[in-house]
């Protein structure tokens, strides 16, 4: 299977599939509204006014999972990113990245790029201490491990990187950049 035999759910909770973004370079991430990392919506909608032309896409999947930081339907969630961050890229209908309900497409994404830890700095730091108290073994597994992990796939399909919530944004635009 590839990238773009799956589909995802619209907010209306239409059928979309991937395939729609054959020789697009996409920019996968889950989100959350009450997260700490939330503010990452405002250089996500950047990048994307900077390279929609150039060929990129945002597919954001709002997910719940995660201390339950996306408590609202997929109007409320769709109302305060607008309002907030008057975001323009598509959002999805809220759903599940990990477990037996997660997206089948989140299973393909893990599997090409697994959990390479979550860098530098304090907010590295602050995740893996939090993440240790749930899992000691957290690292050893694929599974998304918070809000706003991206992956990165390339006009070919191919999933090329995977970034942490706690990954320099510079760094996500740079990367995407590389592809365009």
């Amino acid at each position: 299977m590839s990238f773009y035999d799956y589909s995802v759910l619209n907010s209306k909770g239409e059928e979309v599939s991937l395939e729609n973004y054959r020789g697009k370079v996409v920019l996968f991430v889950n989100t959350a509204t009450g997260c700490g990392f939330t503010p990452q919506y405002e250089p996500l909608e950047k990048m994307y006014e900077n390279y929609h032309e150039q060929g990129l896409e945002i597919i954001d999947i709002p997910c719940n999972q995660f201390a339950g930081q996306t408590p609202g339907t997929d109007e409320e969630i769709h109302e305060f990113c607008t309002l907030k961050y008057d975001t323009q890229f598509p959002q999805m209908k809220k759903s599940d990245v990990n477990g037996e309900n997660a997206l089948p497409v989140y299973a393909f994404l893990k599997e090409k790029q697994g959990f390479q830890g979550f860098g530098k700095g304090m907010a590295a730091f602050a995740m893996d201490r939090m993440m240790k108290m749930a899992d000691k073994n957290y690292k050893e597994n694929p599974d998304i491990k918070w809000n706003f992990t991206k992956f990165v796939i390339d006009r070919e399909g191919n999933v090329v990187a995977r970034f942490e919530p706690t990954a320099d944004m510079k760094d996500v635009e740079s990367c995407v950049k590389s592809l365009l």
